[in-house]
């Protein structure tokens, strides 16, 4: 061989020396790998958005109102065999946890207790103490709708990436408990996601993460929570009048429910309730009001004993009992 085609050959096998490495270059190339991937309002925010809330003074009286967790179920087949029934729903009392855990913490409601009621009233035998369970203002009940997990990858010549992420969708209703009428229903949902990736067998590993689950339910719920907080804050705010004595009017809520001195409420009659033949339903009428009270103190130690003490500013709460008087808002406040 002279020496000519000699430095053709060595050209040759340099070009096809570079082709190779651009190539390998190419395929090398490869996203760093992917956080865990939440929602447009993540869990912590909403978290945290709640949890100012209820430090925070509010402007208003923020009654809280009285919640009880009724059925939660797994509606979806995800964790379901022949061999595990409806009372054995891990995914379903996750969901009542998580969603009362979150009711919880939102600083709005005051939650009881009724799946576990029965083990409450037997721990109450055991004890020999009266069970003196409260009524609520509206119980909820709903369902995991929606809930899944999917695995997504790419695959180069020398790279691969993976993603794994799960969804959930979670479906509420508020009940009335003196007539059975659902009159809000609402959904949240979640996703969550991981990504791993690996050039040449080197990398991040994309094993299975049972977290992603209840991140997404989390999300799902928390969102849920958030519309549910919504509607039940445009509800009117009122409380009543434990008792009088000496020109003073002991009242039920106090600093945690947003009650401080100064502040000036409507003393109003209870309004007669009549059967509508339209719907079926019992409408309270309008009351009137008859007087004002202004705050002039705050009482007790825990949300559930607050109250406030407050004196006439007009009007006159005579002739009528406690029972027959309500205290709101004091309307253009």
């Amino acid at each position: 061989m002279n020496v000519e085609a000699k430095s053709r050959l060595s050209r040759s096998r340099v070009a096809l020396t570079a082709t190779a490495l651009l190539i390998f270059a190419g395929c090398a190339t490869q996203a760093p790998p992917v956080a865990v991937k939440e929602s447009a309002q993540p869990a912590a925010a909403q978290k945290a958005a709640q949890v100012a809330v209820a430090a925070a003074a509010p402007a208003k009286p923020t009654l809280k109102r009285k919640i009880a967790l009724g059925r939660i179920t797994n509606e979806t087949t995800y964790g379901k065999s022949l061999l595990r029934d409806s009372v054995g729903d891990p995914l379903g009392k996750q969901v009542t946890d998580l969603l009362s855990k979150s009711l919880t913490e939102s600083g709005a409601y005051l939650v009881f207790e009724r799946p576990d009621i029965t083990r409450i009233q037997e721990e109450s035998n055991l004890t020999g103490a009266k069970l003196n369970l409260v009524g609520v203002d509206a119980l909820i009940i709903g369902s995991l709708s929606e809930f899944g997990r999917k695995t997504l990858g790419q695959t180069g010549f020398v790279s691969s990436s993976k993603k794994q992420v799960a969804f959930a969708k979670v479906d509420l209703r508020l009940v009335d408990v003196a007539t059975g009428h659902v009159f809000f229903a609402t959904s949240g949902a979640g996703e969550s996601s991981t990504e791993s990736a690996s050039t040449f067998g080197f990398g991040s590993q994309a094993a299975y993460d049972g977290t992603l689950n209840d991140s997404a339910i989390r999300q799902a719920i928390s969102e849920a929570v958030n519309k549910l907080s919504n509607e039940m804050a445009a509800r009117p705010w009122q409380t009543y009048i434990l008792s009088a004595d000496q020109g003073r009017y002991f009242v039920a809520g106090g600093k945690s429910q947003g009650l401080k001195p100064g502040m000036v409420f409507s003393v109003l009659t209870v309004g007669e309730k009549i059967k509508s033949p339209q719907t079926g339903f019992d409408i309270t009428l309008p009351g009137r009001e008859v007087a004002q009270l202004r705050i002039e103190s705050n009482f007790g130690d825990a949300e559930v004993n607050e109250g406030s003490v407050a004196t006439l500013v007009s009007g006159s709460t005579q002739g009528f009992k406690a029972e027959q008087l309500v205290v709101r808002v004091k309307e253009g406040s």
